[in-house]
């Protein structure tokens, strides 16, 4: 049942194959055994391809429950034993993933010496239930799904410039002062780029045009520390920069509001032991030291 519950959603025998740990042609002959014993094709093979028949879309829609169940139920019993292990598999943004969710994955795996870590770092969302991950873990707001989510702490946002920029081109005094700077924007191109600093009108919506826009924080920091800009990056990105002058703050009484890292589960009815634990060291961690300094 597994079997052809798995290939069916990774869309082969070969990559169900690969995630079950068997090959190819254990996983063929699972399926068809299945189907002798049930009377009943379950799906129609081809040798680039498989459709479930209509038996086979009764079937595996209720066997997906029973699947589920069963992954549950064992996870649910290895958690009586009180001692975490397994894989635990976690997704994260390039950046922040890198500087600061594998060090602390280092210190839990010490913590934890029977828990193997799959780490995958990028910049675009991720649905961890299609994708297979434990956690998914983002910064900033979250669009409403079935997804579940834990807030794990707020990260501060601001802007800054190199003194060389500023003093070529003049230090801002306020956001609309930006309109004579050359902006870095993190984020894609588009018609109506904003940032949402305080203190612009009653929506904090301040347009801008940038020079250069990206959707990784590094490539705007080394942009900002050539002196092409002013950019505004979440503080963990220019800490460092920050605190050795390579960069300096700008309109700090403008900063936007704080947004949130948070932890994504998939919507299932049972958390394992070890992803509720690794949330939880997050959180004591990032509230003990927050990612780029107090908010």
């Amino acid at each position: 049942m597994k079997a052809l519950v798995t290939a069916v959603d990774e869309g082969g025998f070969a990559a169900a194959g690969r995630k079950l740990g068997l090959s190819r042609v254990q996983v063929s002959r699972l399926v068809t055994a299945l189907e002798d014993h049930l009377g009943a094709q379950l799906l129609v093979r081809t040798t680039r391809t498989m459709a479930l028949t209509e038996a086979g879309q009764v079937f595996v829609e209720r066997a997906r429950v029973l699947v589920n169940d069963m992954a549950e139920a064992e996870a649910a019993a290895g958690d009586l034993t009180g001692e975490l292990k397994g894989l635990l598999q976690i997704n994260a943004p390039m950046t922040f993933g890198v500087s600061h969710i594998a060090p602390a994955v280092n210190d839990f795996m010490r913590q934890h010496r029977d828990i193997t870590v799959s780490l995958n770092v990028n910049d675009r969302f991720v649905d961890p239930y299609e994708e297979g991950f434990d956690i998914t873990l983002r910064i900033g707001d979250l669009q409403p799904s079935s997804l579940i989510a834990r807030k794990i702490c707020p990260i501060r946002r601001l802007m800054c410039a190199s003194p060389d920029y500023l003093e070529d081109r003049g230090r801002p005094r306020t956001p609309a002062d930006l309109a004579d700077h050359s902006i870095l924007h993190y984020g894609h191109l588009g018609n109506e780029l904003h940032w949402p600093l305080r203190g612009v009108g009653n929506s904090n919506r301040l347009p801008v045009f940038p020079v250069l826009c990206s959707n990784n924080g590094d490539v705007l920091k080394m942009a900002s520390l050539a002196g092409q800009g002013i950019v505004l990056l979440p503080a963990f990105i220019v800490a460092d920069e920050l605190a050795n002058g390579a960069l300096v703050p700008v309109l700090e009484g403008f900063e936007p509001a704080p947004v949130a890292l948070h932890a994504i589960y998939p919507p299932d009815k049972y958390r394992p032991a070890k992803t509720r634990a690794f949330v939880d060291f997050l959180t004591g961690r990032f509230q003990r030291r927050p990612p780029g300094g107090p908010v």
